[in-house]
């Protein structure tokens, strides 16, 4: 099924996941299931992978504007790679001060399987923190095969993935609470 058009430019008017944006921000909004205005208030980690330092701060430069937007706070968390996300994510969640959390870094494919296994690895470990605690995580990490397709996806025109992963992490956190749900710590274990 294709995103919805925006009439005036005939680009998708969604972030792939249905969620209509607001015109002008293209931050989440729907009348029927909450505004931007719902997040007002909220605290979220950013935690960031600073292997590629100028991918890095442009990510964090777009996230910071969604919070930003919403009227919500947020601090910054540095690790050295995208492997280390899972783990600050989970650092952060257990500190119980944060709505949410945000994981963004790039990886860029190099001449070896290590990037297959950190892209995966990373994928994995966030989403693994996202529902053993039942508190959003946002996978907002880059994984691209060049630098200027990561550069084009960090706010240069094609993609903003920072403000995305943002974006991602308020929505959830929206239906979070109109659904009731507690973010509760129930260990995710082999068995299950």
């Amino acid at each position: 099924m294709s995103a919805p058009q925006d009439d005036s430019t005939g680009t998708p008017n969604d972030d792939s996941t249905g969620t209509p944006h607001d015109d002008s921000t293209g931050t989440p909004h729907d009348d029927s299931t909450g505004t931007p205005h719902d997040a007002k208030g909220g605290r979220y980690a950013i935690v960031v992978a600073r292997f590629y330092e100028e991918l890095a701060e442009r990510l964090v430069d777009g996230a910071a504007g969604a919070f930003k937007f919403v009227g919500a706070e947020h601090e910054v968390f540095d690790v050295s790679g995208a492997f280390e996300l899972p783990l600050a994510a989970a650092y952060a969640v257990d500190s119980g001060r944060f709505d949410g959390v945000v994981c963004l870094g790039a990886v860029i494919r190099g001449e070896t399987d290590h990037y297959d296994f950190v892209c995966a690895e990373a994928a994995r470990g966030i989403q693994e923190v996202a529902l053993g605690t039942r508190t959003p995580c946002a996978f907002g990490v880059l994984t691209c095969e060049t630098m200027d397709q990561a550069l084009a996806r960090s706010g240069g025109g094609k993609r903003d993935q920072g403000r995305h992963a943002a974006e991602a992490v308020i929505a959830m956190t929206v239906l979070r609470r109109q659904l009731g749900s507690a973010g509760t710590w129930r260990p995710l274990t082999a068995a299950q």
